[in-house]
């Protein structure tokens, strides 16, 4: 475990930005950029401060932001540690496993259960068949790193497209889809939170009670044809959903 090279920063003195929040979101960045990786140490306080002109408080105040998110922390003999960075995601139809693997963050995929299976209210209306009616299941842990990221749970009309649990762990669901000729035009999705259950707490390296991001997809193709409803778990310390707001004319 390296010691990190000294990163360059730039802080404006003259700015109503606070110096230890340009600190720390600078430092958010190189982590997400991965110039500073997980494992590596960021050094401590006394050295970062006098080679920024800062004081430790300030220092201090801008690595415990990082601490708080997540993202640094501090291991006793050790010194302040970066941990992982947090997944980002934009609100766009695209698979978690694509935008994990242009972020850098080494996706893999765990299958936990392929199987047919009766679709219940939920799942038929979403998809468009009767109550009872077979429908594909695929769940899946989603890992970043070799962290839990999220937990997927998807159903597929059958017939759709051919799946095994070696092609499912390989790579993404909208992925296989585009292979197999399925033309991705548009998804309702339903964005929320919850408190974790001891389960998925477990699943999720998260204890029992810790805030997780709810997300439910309805992914249609250009024929209108609903192919996938997705209902799925993220962990609210290492994802986050990103908007771009536009204000009406």
């Amino acid at each position: 475990m390296a010691k990190q090279q000294p990163l360059q920063f730039t802080l404006d003195r003259g700015s109503p930005v606070p110096l230890y929040f340009q600190l720390s979101q600078q430092l958010e960045g190189a982590i997400e950029r991965g110039e500073l990786a997980p494992g590596s140490l960021l050094g401590n306080e006394i050295e970062l401060a006098g080679r920024l002109g800062l004081s430790r408080p300030t220092v201090r105040q801008a690595i415990q932001t990082l601490v708080d998110k997540g993202l640094l922390v501090r291991r006793r003999g050790v010194g302040t540690q970066v941990v992982h960075s947090q997944v980002r995601r934009p609100l766009e139809l695209s698979s978690l496993y694509d935008d994990l693997e242009s972020a850098g963050q080494k996706p893999a995929t765990r299958v936990l259960r392929h199987a047919v299976e009766p679709a219940g209210a939920q799942v038929a209306a979403a998809l468009g068949v009767a109550e009872g009616a077979d429908v594909v299941r695929v769940e899946r842990l989603r890992l970043a790193h070799g962290e839990p990221v999220a937990r997927l749970c998807n159903h597929l009309p059958v017939g759709l497209l051919e799946l095994d649990a070696d092609t499912l762990g390989g790579t993404g669901l909208y992925r296989l889809m585009r292979q197999a000729g399925i033309t991705l035009h548009s998804a309702r999705q339903t964005i929320g939170a919850r408190a974790a259950t001891a389960e998925e707490g477990e699943l999720l390296a998260e204890p029992e009670g810790a805030p997780l991001l709810t997300m439910e997809r309805t992914t249609f193709d250009d024929t209108g044809r609903a192919v996938e409803f997705g209902s799925h778990l993220y962990r609210a310390s290492r994802y986050a959903f990103d908007f771009q707001l536009l204000a009406r004319s």
